[in-house]
């Protein structure tokens, strides 16, 4: 992988980060505790209004498990080790890190990594 190429799937990683924090903080009123007041909300409404919390959560937490591939992904660039996988250290073919940026597996490797 050549200079270029990091260059732009770092510059896609940082892109990509944003859209996460921009996400985040869209949704943090969604993560918020539902009122208990029923006298202004149904009982079905509550339930919804804390299955939709729920979801935002679950959101949220996926939201954070990808910046921090994210960031191991941008320590990679860094060090210089992005786009060659953790197992074998052959390189990660171009087309895969499209797919998922913060890969650390080649295809070989993530095959028998599933079995």
């Amino acid at each position: 992988m050549n200079e270029t190429d990091r260059a732009r799937f770092k510059k896609l990683l940082e892109m990509r980060r944003e859209e996460l924090s921009a996400l985040s903080s869209g949704s943090a009123d969604a993560r918020k505790p539902v009122e208990l007041d029923q006298q202004s909300v149904g009982r079905l409404s509550r339930q919804d209004a804390l299955q939709q919390q729920a979801m935002a959560k679950a959101q949220e937490t996926r939201r954070i498990a990808e910046a921090h591939k994210i960031e191991a992904a941008l320590t990679r660039i860094k060090e210089g080790e992005f786009g060659y996988c953790a197992d074998c250290g052959e390189a990660i073919a171009a087309k895969r890190l499209e797919i998922n940026l913060t890969t650390e597996l080649c295809i070989q490797c993530a095959g028998g990594a599933q079995q």
